[in-house]
């Protein structure tokens, strides 16, 4: 009995698209083969690195754990060390204390003010003719004169000299008034040849040495930026004013004529005379510019 199938016989088409489709999942598998094996040498590679970190984050803690473990004592030490610094600090100041109550004049360096505990709490700052700056009691004499004489104490100098001995900020703390200001700077610029900025002149025929109202309006605006002309002007008048009153009227004003560009003016001057009584300054007569520092070569007739 013959047995006929209803189902076709595979054509050789149909044999070849298999075949083809089996190569091409086998290079499939082979390349995700591949792409495992990628895969495992990285994790192995990463599991290294890893176990690495973390036997150098042991080290590390162990480190931090000795550290922390020396970090006590050196505290305490510095502890200890701070206490005793400060146990001395005020033994100096005891004995610096003491020795200021029995007249000594001890150098302006070595005495921290702030901390030196005397009667009345008073402390004088005066200059010797050695040109050092000592601390003394007020009016007390050195047993040991060292340091030769005193100059000056800051009582003894005038106002305008007092305030020129102050910095920007003391001075500002000092005065609210700009002029007063304006004339502690003028008078510094005077004396102190590192201000830079001086407007005074040499005089003659016993004038030691002068400032005029013009150049002392500019002078201000360069100090004071911003300032006006006009306001500069009225800057000038108010300064004199101070000038005269911080002095104690060591300064004269006079008027003088001036010819500039074919026209006549009449222009104010501060005059400091040859006889003028400024404490601290004496002129001496074989070097009659010895106070006129930063100024002009030129000499000009007040």
């Amino acid at each position: 009995m013959s047995t006929n199938s209803d189902s076709p016989a595979p054509t050789a088409q149909t044999i070849q698209t298999l075949a083809d489709e089996l190569e091409a999942l086998q290079e499939r598998v082979e390349t995700l083969e591949s792409e495992l094996t990628r895969k495992d040498e990285r994790i192995d590679h990463l599991e290294t690195a890893l176990k690495a970190t973390r036997l150098e984050n042991e080290h590390l803690e162990e480190r931090l754990e000795a550290l922390k473990a020396t970090q006590t004592p050196i505290e305490a030490r510095l502890d200890a060390h701070e206490k005793k610094l400060n146990a001395n600090k005020d033994r100096v100041g005891e004995l610096q204390a003491r020795e200021l109550e029995k007249g000594a004049h001890l150098l302006e360096d070595h005495i921290d003010e702030g901390e030196i505990d005397v009667v009345d709490g008073r402390l004088e700052r005066i200059r010797k003719d050695d040109g050092e700056r000592y601390f003394r009691l007020p009016e007390s004499d050195d047993p040991l004169e060292r340091g030769g004489d005193v100059a000056l104490s800051h009582a003894d100098l005038l106002p305008i000299q007092q305030l020129a001995k102050m910095d920007e900020d003391m001075l500002r703390a000092t005065t609210s008034s700009l002029p007063s200001r304006l004339a502690a700077k003028l008078w510094k610029a005077r004396v102190d040849s590192t201000v830079g900025d001086n407007p005074w002149r040499k005089g003659s025929a016993g004038v030691r040495e002068y400032v005029s109202a013009g150049d002392m309006k500019h002078w201000i605006r360069r100090q004071e930026t911003g300032v006006s002309d006009s306001y500069a002007k009225k800057l000038v008048s108010r300064t004199i004013d101070a000038l005269l009153e911080l002095s104690k009227s060591r300064l004269a004003v006079k008027k003088r004529r001036q010819r500039k560009n074919g026209l006549e003016y009449t222009e104010r001057r501060v005059l400091l005379m040859d006889d003028a009584d400024t404490p601290g300054e004496s002129l001496d007569p074989e070097t009659p510019d010895v106070h006129t520092r930063g100024c002009p070569s030129s000499t000009h007739n007040p």
